[in-house]
């Protein structure tokens, strides 16, 4: 696959995700889709786990916001960086946020399979995140990862 192509569906699918549009970025998924976002410990394989993890992070983050600044890709693979603004609501993660939105740098790897999207690795740093919703890291993680803190599993 083309690079221009794959960034096209990149493109796509953060124009998708900022809408919260659920069934538009499900539509740029392979049925085998694999989602990974590393500081939140979670995978989601195929279209179903896809759109219960997606609904959840919206709950979680109402006015996700991505733009992408910028892209490389090798023919196989496709990684992109730019910024996401996002407002942390809710319980999920343990703490009580202030409420305030965030501005995060981004890096998401993607794959490709059958001209659809076929990976996605999703990753920023969970303190900055953290730090600009005004909660407690250590918090955060002892949520999402109970079984290397002791905490409750989000």
């Amino acid at each position: 696959m083309h690079g221009h192509r794959m960034f096209e569906l990149a493109q796509a699918l953060a124009v998708a995700k900022s809408r919260q549009d659920v069934p538009a970025a499900l539509r740029l998924f392979h049925p085998g889709v694999v989602l990974e976002t590393p500081a939140f410990g979670t995978t989601a394989r195929g279209l179903a786990e896809n759109e219960k993890a997606l609904r959840r992070f919206f709950a979680s983050f109402p006015d996700y916001d991505v733009a992408l600044h910028g892209h490389a890709s090798n023919g196989d693979t496709l990684v992109c960086w730019g910024t996401a603004r996002l407002t942390m609501t809710g319980n999920r993660f343990g703490v009580l946020p202030n409420g305030e939105r965030a501005e995060i740098p981004v890096f998401i790897q993607f794959t490709f399979r059958e001209d659809l999207i076929a990976g996605e690795r999703f990753f920023f740093d969970l303190a900055t995140l953290c730090a600009q919703s005004g909660v407690s890291t250590d918090a955060v993680r002892q949520r999402l990862f109970p079984a290397l803190t002791g905490g409750d599993a989000a």
